[in-house]
């Protein structure tokens, strides 16, 4: 087999290795987009043309609400992950007190409505959050009289593929009546998620992280349907009056198909994901929240002395695909807030994130490896193809 090479590269030997920043396009989701954009008309309309788009995009909306446990008309269409989560806060947050998790990501953090009260949620070493520190801030909350509060933690963590334990985290929210939003942008497709059944009450997801393509995203709401839900702008009322704007099919469509795909012939990357950190650590790498459940697609290394921007020039030398953590703030030249809040101080600079995608291979790993090697020992990074 060939190294995993992503749609459109112009190099036969580039190694895509950076999934959680997007996935590469399932070719079941290539299909539903180029079927829907052959329809022509707009789902809200009465004619035929509108009712065969509408039928694609129930059928979409079925399907994602069926992977999730939820009801369909709980299930809203957004652009993304980060629209997703903002319409979450927004229309379900007015008036509580926002208790959001420190190793959240920027849609997270930076989309608290402006004047909320809020405090931070710590995590220990591993990542995950301090159970301890939950209970105390939802105790205080219910003591001083005030809404129920809005809970913010993600299933998994976009840089160190960390899990938070939603099981118990959610048994803390219903005994004191708070609100629990899960950011499960990474999760979804890699994880069984049922909402109904985890004490969730709202999740959002992204098309582009399950292999779909970028431009469609999901919130799913726990309970009857419809749930209520305050728009961040109404529009002409698409999505039950909770998002407006035409929604765009083939994106949708293509969601729909990629998570199905996702599900139905799930792949577990860890064991590719442990040799890759074997080989690693033999050469002073160390692994960012190695003792917590994570993701088995994910891992953040620290080479210590080295700065993460020089690791992933070496390793693009070698046709290979990494981040610095966020690819939304991978271009930024600042250190990992997640990695800060583990507590790695200046090593927080050091570290790289790889993120294996559905179709990697065993030769991809190997190319990585000797690449990674080479950099750490002070070899040429340049590999000769």
């Amino acid at each position: 087999m060939t190294p995993n090479t992503p749609s459109g590269s112009r190099s036969p030997h580039m190694v895509y290795l950076d999934a959680n920043a997007t996935e590469p396009l399932r070719p079941q989701a290539r299909d539903a987009v180029l079927e829907a954009a052959e329809l022509t008309g707009n789902p809200s309309s009465v004619h035929r043309a509108g009712r065969m788009a509408r039928a694609v995009l129930e059928q979409a909306r079925d399907d994602v609400a069926h992977a999730f446990d939820v009801a369909p008309l709980n299930c809203i269409f957004t652009s993304g992950g980060t629209e997703a989560n903002v319409l979450a806060m927004h229309g379900l947050g007015q008036g509580r007190r926002f208790l959001v998790g420190m190793t959240e990501h920027d849609a997270v953090r930076k989309g608290v409505p402006t004047g909320a009260d809020m405090a931070w949620l710590p995590v220990d070493g591993s990542g995950q959050v301090k159970l301890d520190v939950l209970e105390a801030a939802l105790a205080q909350s219910q003591a001083e009289g005030s809404a129920p509060a809005f809970v913010c933690l993600m299933a998994a963590n976009n840089e160190t593929g960390v899990l938070h334990p939603l099981a118990d985290i959610a048994s803390l929210c219903r005994k004191y009546a708070a609100h629990l939003h899960v950011d499960a942008v990474q999760a979804a497709g890699r994880m069984v998620m049922s909402v109904s059944q985890s004490g969730i009450n709202s999740l959002a997801l992204s098309g582009h992280k399950m292999g779909g393509p970028k431009g469609a995203g999901a919130l799913l709401l726990a309970g009857p349907a419809p749930a209520r839900l305050d728009p961040l702008f109404e529009g002409g009322g698409q999505e039950q009056g909770r998002r407006g704007g035409t929604q765009p099919l083939p994106a949708i469509a293509g969601l729909a198909a990629a998570l199905k795909a996702a599900l139905q012939t799930p792949r577990d990357l860890s064991s590719l994901r442990n040799k890759l950190e074997q080989a690693a650590c033999a050469v002073g790498a160390q692994i960012c929240g190695a003792d917590a459940p994570r993701l088995g697609n994910t891992t953040s290394l620290v080479l210590p002395g080295r700065k993460a921007q020089t690791q992933l020039m070496r390793l693009d030398l070698s046709h290979i695909c990494v981040s610095a953590g966020s690819a939304c703030s991978s271009g930024k030249v600042a250190f990992s807030h997640v990695l800060q809040a583990m507590g790695l101080g200046d090593q927080a600079g050091e570290a790289i994130r790889i993120s294996l995608p559905w179709n990697v291979q065993d030769e991809d790993i190997d190319i990585f490896i000797k690449a990674y090697q080479g950099m750490a020992q002070g070899a040429a990074s340049v590999l000769s193809f």
